[in-house]
């Protein structure tokens, strides 16, 4: 096996890793009621690593995949890791505008907040599926 296709697998265990572990990470903190501006920063702070995470993983796996003269796994690594700019962008601030209205004079917020965490995680793991689906298919 070349050097950049062990390259290649080890950063396919990377984003396979980063993706999972942040799946077990964030399901837990369902169990916040959302009902404080502090459980709304924290999530937020969560899933904003998370997509950074998501995007150097993804990017890393793209690049080493393309030196290893696999174009498919390379273009469906860049996707994901474009999906996670593209995420980070869009969830993010709203995850800060749903959190800073979240008082106890305010109940639109917190099932608002709630429900684009659970978004947030059902996305991840169809990102999951989809990384998963592609190593079975594509290999």
């Amino acid at each position: 096996m070349s050097a950049a296709m062990l390259f290649a697998m080890f950063f396919t265990v990377a984003l396979l890793v980063t993706t999972a572990y942040f799946i077990m990470g964030s399901v837990p903190l369902l169990v916040l009621k959302h009902d404080t501006p502090l459980d709304a920063r924290f999530v937020r702070g969560f899933f904003n690593i998370y997509y950074r995470a998501a995007f150097a993983t993804a990017a890393a796996t793209s690049i080493s995949f393309a030196f290893a003269g696999r174009p498919a796994f390379a273009a469906g690594a860049a996707a994901l890791a474009l999906v996670a700019l593209a995420l980070r962008r869009k969830i993010i601030p709203r995850m800060d505008a749903l959190g800073a209205k979240i008082q106890p004079d305010n109940i639109e917020a917190i099932p608002g907040f709630r429900k684009m965490h659970i978004t947030a995680i059902l996305i991840n793991i169809a990102q999951l599926v989809a990384i998963v689906a592609s190593l079975i298919a594509l290999n």
